[in-house]
């Protein structure tokens, strides 16, 4: 458990050590990751520090890194090895100075490999494009001029307005994006004026663009014209569209082959020189990637070192580094050993120092922990880190938590279902920690809750006798049918005859056998087809909530106790303690002994209860009433029967109209009048006991101050005396008049409140006696979620039981349909089970269970005010890298 019960105790330190041999023990402590540095240049902005110089050299080499990553990711290789694998050597300078090198050459080197590869794919795709252009060129004019094109000349022609030589058809070639080749028609159409006639030719093979990478598909156009001026007209028709025109198209079909022949030629030349060319690229991209990790990480650790080297300052000849850090009290010593490694290291004679400094600084909160109670402590750190060595919720939240969300959860198959999940995750952990993705990522780091949560709900599936929705009769019911069978047939019969369900009256008198007593362990299965079945779980859930919060809260309560006694704060445990007890006590403890006492001692019977003649359960006790007539001091009648009015139908007395409102105990107002009053007083208690005391604390140290002052003045009348500040041999300190007492930084504060005023004081307490007296009541109702969940969840399960899977038996099919059908259903109830009762109950159980933890639970006696010690490690900062 370590510090969990706790914070560890912490000492602030000041390290010092020699100049040269810094970075090889800061880099000592980096592996230990027990240290937290205080930054000692607070005023100095980041770009003026001593080391930025070695900060921006190192974010260079990892842009470099960066680049090469995305050129590893680009080519499809993977990265080999692990970032955070457990080794923090420090790389030396030497080596180091080589990486870089080594990382500058290997950039140059793939940026010109790059630069060669896309040149060497653009040449490729222009001799690809020419290809193609040939082949559907000749495919044109080996068609020849269709009769449409033909007779749209000669009208053109005779439309002339001018009598000179006709000019010759000529034409154009190239390649356009087919997304393109409808607009481009379009516009060449109308800005020809219908005297241009295109032809297109689909290119079957998709190219790609060397500068994005991205596939895309072309078509290969021939345009006819006449004239200069529609020359004109189709180059910048052909320039807006980006087209790409071949004006070098040889003019016969022999020199088109032998140009389509050169062609493929020079394809082959070229896709060889890419293949070795991308085959090198490969090679050398597969070497960075197995060696990225390792040059990231010392990358990463160098850097972390320079940075926190910057929060040193040095001494006035500036040979030594000097620093103040956090360290936990029980790892000076391995602090000192790693101090003095770094230095030996470095061929240094001066050793390291590290002193131990006083001061009033709240230190930072470190709480212990491993893989298993990680969890549980991230659930109390969300809510607030715990002030220092202040009592930790974890220990605890590791049973209450599962507990409370079985409570609301308590199904024995869907707990089987949930600890099953768990446990995988739990016993393939080692396989699955390198699984990435948001969602599993935080499933994968609760499994151990998720485990502990399916184990509980296991038991409070035992408890309420649930498999989903439906009951397990183990022990054997202790409720049996008292009819005989010639009045079940009639029964049955008049069913039939009048197509009405009836039920059947089992009266405890003669349907529950005595001798066996209850259940054994969990509900009685009987109740499951009773027709009442809701309302007396309702009850029983209900008062069940309201018993285990009560629990918690007065649980929350002790442990404040176990604050105030660490810091010695006796003024705290009386006039806080001691009456929030009392008021828990006489109020709702009270009440929780009512409910018990009520299930333990009242039945259907009748019989003498504490000297009092119960007639029967029309007499049971009403609690949530007689809880508002106990506030109120209300007149009630003791007992339930009227003694006095006896006949020979009622021997003992008749019952009281509302005798399920009188006294069942004697001497029950007087005694409920006593809690009541002294629930009444622990609230003035509460609310002007602190500010008393600091009154009369605040005058005692006044009037010391002023003694002290009255015989240093008559005992040493040479001595100048200051009023302002007086201190003593024992480290008390009297300021402006006033006493104070120096702290050691191992102490957890206390209620002093010396540097508050008493109008601070007042409204404070004002504010917690408000809330804890107004809390205990809503708190109490808050926890009947409990009760409210368990209900909803119950209900959900039977109405997908009844709703889904019944379904399947009720349909009347051969004997091999109706197997197909029930498998089909099975498998639509087993998704729904799990995505809704198994995930999105476990989930809103979860979230209230949390709320219940946070507000009713720890603000009893958790302020959570601290700060999280945050030391300076490797491992961090390489899983921190790791996760970006």
């Amino acid at each position: 458990m370590g510090s969990l019960y706790r914070s560890e105790e912490m000492r602030f330190c000041q390290l010092i050590v020699e100049k040269d041999a810094a970075f090889s023990a800061v880099s000592e402590l980096g592996k230990l990751g027990i240290v937290q540095f205080k930054d000692l240049n607070p005023d100095v902005n980041s770009f003026q520090r001593m080391f930025v110089r070695d900060i921006r050299r190192y974010d260079e080499l990892e842009r470099k890194l960066r680049y090469l990553e995305g050129q590893i990711n680009k080519d499809g290789i993977l990265i080999g090895g692990k970032l955070n694998d457990g080794d923090f050597t420090v790389m030396p300078t030497a080596e180091l100075n080589q990486l870089e090198a080594t990382l500058t050459d290997l950039e140059r080197d793939v940026k010109n490999m790059h630069e060669s590869d896309t040149t060497l794919k653009r040449n490729y795709q222009e001799l690809h494009e020419w290809e193609n252009v040939l082949v559907k060129a000749d495919e044109f004019f080996a068609g020849g001029v269709d009769g449409a094109a033909q007779e749209e000349f000669h009208v053109q022609e005779e439309g002339a307005d001018f009598t000179r030589e006709k000019d010759p058809v000529e034409y154009v070639v190239g390649v356009i994006k087919r997304e393109r080749i409808l607009a481009f028609e379009r516009i060449l159409w109308r800005a020809c004026r219908h005297t241009a006639y295109v032809r297109t030719s689909e290119i079957d093979e998709p190219f790609e663009n060397p500068d994005t990478g991205e596939h895309e598909l072309k078509n290969v156009f021939i345009i006819f014209y006449k004239g200069d001026r529609l020359r004109t007209i189709v180059d910048k028709v052909c320039d807006g569209f980006k087209a790409k025109v071949f004006k070098n198209c040889p003019h016969t079909s022999r020199d088109r082959q032998a140009a389509a022949s050169d062609v493929r030629a020079r394809i082959q030349d070229m896709k060889t020189v890419l293949g070795q060319t991308r085959e090198h690229r490969f090679r050398v991209l597969q070497a960075a990637g197995n060696n990225y990790n390792q040059w990231l990480k010392q990358i990463r650790m160098q850097k972390t070192v320079y940075h926190n080297l910057n929060l040193f300052t040095y001494d006035g000849i500036g040979r030594f580094f000097v620093a103040e850090c956090w360290v936990p009290l029980a790892d000076i010593d391995n602090v000192r050993e790693a101090l003095e490694r770094g230095v030996e290291k470095t061929g240094s004679t001066v050793k390291p120092v590290l002193n131990v400094l006083e001061t009033h600084e709240t230190p930072p909160t470190f709480n212990r922990t491993n893989k298993f109670t990680a969890v549980f402590q991230g659930i109390v750190d969300s809510y607030g880190i715990a002030t220092y060595l202040e009592l930790n919720p974890a220990p605890y939240t590791i049973i209450t938590f599962p507990f409370l969300f079985s409570c609301m959860f308590g199904d024995l198959g869907h707990g089987i279902l949930m600890a099953l999940c768990g446990l995988y995750l739990v016993l393939k952990e080692e396989k699955l920690k390198d699984v990435t993705g948001e969602i599993f990522t935080m499933f994968f780091g609760g499994r151990y809750i998720i485990l502990l949560m399916g184990i509980f709900s296991i038991h409070a599936g035992f408890l309420y006798n649930d498999l989903f929705a439906k009951s397990f009769n183990i022990f054997g019911s202790s409720w049996v049918n008292p009819y005989n069978q010639t009045e079940m047939m009639s029964w049955m019969q008049t069913e039939i005859a009048t197509e009405k369900e009836m039920l059947i009256e089992m009266d405890p008198y003669t349907s529950y056998r005595h001798e066996l007593g209850p259940y054994p362990f969990g509900l009685d299965p009987i109740w499951n087809i009773a027709e009442n079945k809701l309302n007396f779980m309702n009850s029983m859930k209900m008062k069940l909530s309201v018993i285990i919060g009560i629990c918690q809260m007065t649980f929350g309560v002790v442990l404040s106790y176990q604050n105030y006694k660490a810091r010695n704060s006796k003024i705290e445990i009386f006039t806080v303690f001691i009456p929030q007890m009392l008021f828990m006590g006489c109020i709702f403890i009270y009440l929780c002994l009512q409910i018990i006492i009520k299930w333990l001692f009242f039945w259907v019977e009748p019989a003498t209860i504490f000297g009092q003649r119960y007639p029967g359960s029309n007499c049971a006790p009403s609690l949530l009433i007689g809880l508002i007539n106990m506030f109120m001091f209300k007149e009630r009648n003791v007992g339930f029967i009227n003694g006095t009015a006896v006949d020979a139908e009622h021997p003992h007395g008749v019952s009281y109209d509302a005798c399920y409102l009188g006294q069942w105990y004697p001497g029950q107002s007087f005694i409920e009048a006593i809690l009541v009053l002294i629930a009444v007083a622990c609230i003035p208690v509460m609310l002007f006991g602190k500010p008393i005391h600091f009154i009369m604390e605040r005058k005692k140290a006044r009037r010391e101050a002023g003694q002290r002052i009255e015989v240093a003045r008559h005992g040493a009348p040479d001595t100048s005396v200051h009023a302002n500040v007086l201190s003593g041999e024992d480290g008390e300190i009297a300021i402006n008049g006033i006493e104070q007492k120096g702290e050691h930084v191992g102490s957890a504060g206390g209620a002093e409140h010396h540097d508050e005023e008493f109008g601070d004081v007042m409204v404070h307490q004002a504010i917690h006696t408000i809330e804890y007296v107004l809390g205990c009541v809503s708190h109490t109702a808050s926890y009947l979620r409990l009760w409210a969940l368990s209900l909803a969840h119950a209900q959900l399960s039977e109405v997908l039981w009844h709703m889904v899977l019944t379904m399947s038996f009720e349909f009347e099919f051969p004997w091999a349909v109706r197997c197909i059908v029930l498998y089909v259903i099975f498998f639509i109830f087993a998704g729904l089970t799990f995505s809704i009762l198994v995930l999105m109950e476990g989930l809103s159980a979860f979230l209230h269970a949390l709320r219940l933890h946070w507000v009713e639970f720890q603000s009893k006696f958790y302020a959570g005010l601290g700060y999280p010690f945050q030391p300076y490690s490797f491992k961090s900062a390489l899983t921190l890298a790791e996760s970006t």
